[in-house]
């Protein structure tokens, strides 16, 4: 998960936050007594070796409700939190087990995670029964709070660093690669369309053009009607190539930038978009035509697509990302598929590492994120 996944990660349902809080409280009570038991108890015992399986049987319960909680914050919470990978114990003495199982940072995050939760879900006991009561402390507050939750939980149940690195330079180095097929797809795109268009129109002038030499002398009528198809064909040349140009950088996003650049898009949609864009200052050439045609592209989707009557267009900064929202009204049931439209704007955002998001239940509404780094 990248910085801005982390801080942009959606806030969790208010009912599913509070059935948490509530549900946890109980869980964090057992854990609590078990825990601080089967340590004090072990070491208490450890000098005539009794002690040694409980302290096996604590750090096997400490492993195993973390893990039990990392699909919990999931589930309820929205958190992304993948399985852990623990050091292997098999086929290891007891003893050995359990030193291996100590030196192990991971061990010592989950109870740092589990002893720390403690205290905090008498607090979030008290504020879920309060949600209940009081309306807009559940709409408002209680998200937040079941964000910031999850953000211990990504803090003490997610990767370590070394894990986190290994993933990061793994989507990197996937990203890079999609977004080499990308351009290459795109050449062949703009390859096709010169072969297709403008250069059919171009052979068609010098045809004409050829045909009026021939005749120059002996039919001055069939002359003027070669050189005005001529015309005619060189003019829808111009008009192609203009158009072609535009697709690879139309010449309103560098004149004058995202917010009018995506104005004029939403004019020409069939159905009323409402765009608000704020990235001052300024991102870099390549962010702002990649955040181009993702907009672009997905409004012609919605258009065709979605069965949708608006849609809306946001566009923000953060210190080092533009963050690109769109959303409609329409059906839902959205979803990025291996050769689909949005797999093509997930290749577009990853030629400069950034990261597409598709939230789109069945019925609707569906949000479309993209998350473009403003450095790389």
């Amino acid at each position: 998960m990248t910085e801005a996944q982390r801080l942009e990660r959606p806030r969790p349902n208010p009912a599913r936050t509070i059935v948490y809080m509530i549900v946890s409280f109980v869980f964090r009570i057992i854990q609590f007594v078990l825990i601080v038991t089967g340590i004090v108890t072990g070491v208490a015992t450890a000098v005539v070796w009794i002690g040694f399986p409980i302290l096996l049987a604590t750090t096997s319960f400490i492993r195993w409700s973390a893990d039990r909680e990392r699909s919990w914050l999931g589930a309820m919470l929205r958190v992304p939190l993948p399985p852990v990978e623990r050091r292997s114990q098999e086929g290891l003495p007891l003893l050995r087990r359990w030193i291996v199982r100590l030196s192990d940072p991971t061990t010592w995050r989950d109870l740092a995670y589990l002893m720390v939760t403690f205290p905090l879900a008498c607090a979030e006991l008290a504020i879920a029964l309060a949600s209940i009561v009081l309306l807009p402390m559940a709409i408002w507050v209680t998200p937040w709070l079941g964000w910031l939750h999850g953000e211990l939980g990504l803090a003490l149940l997610g990767p370590d660093r070394t894990k986190r690195l290994e993933q990061k330079a793994e989507r990197l180095q996937a990203s890079r690669a999609r977004g080499v097929d990308a351009a290459e797809a795109e050449r062949r795109r703009i390859e096709r369309d010169l072969h297709d268009g403008a250069q059919q129109r171009l052979v068609a002038v010098a045809m004409s053009l050829g045909r009026a030499k021939s005749k120059f002398d002996q039919d001055p009528a069939a002359v003027r009607e070669l050189i005005d198809e001529a015309h005619s064909d060189a003019k829808l040349a111009v008009s192609e190539l203009r158009d072609l140009a535009r697709g690879i950088y139309p010449a309103v996003l560098g004149d004058r930038g995202l917010d009018a650049a995506l104005s004029a898009q939403a004019a020409k949609s069939p159905i009323p978009v409402d765009v608000h864009v704020d990235v001052e200052p300024r991102p870099p050439a390549a962010v702002e035509t990649t955040a181009y045609f993702i907009v672009g592209e997905t409004l012609t989707n919605i258009a065709k697509h979605s069965g949708a009557s608006e849609a809306g267009v946001k566009v923000w900064r953060t210190d080092d990302h533009v963050v690109v929202e769109i959303t409609d009204n329409g059906h839902g049931g959205a979803e990025v598929r291996p050769g689909g439209g949005l797999a093509g704007l997930a290749d577009r955002a990853a030629t400069i590492d950034g990261v597409i998001t598709v939230v789109s239940p069945v019925g609707g509404p569906t949000v479309i994120r993209a998350d473009l780094p403003c450095q790389w």
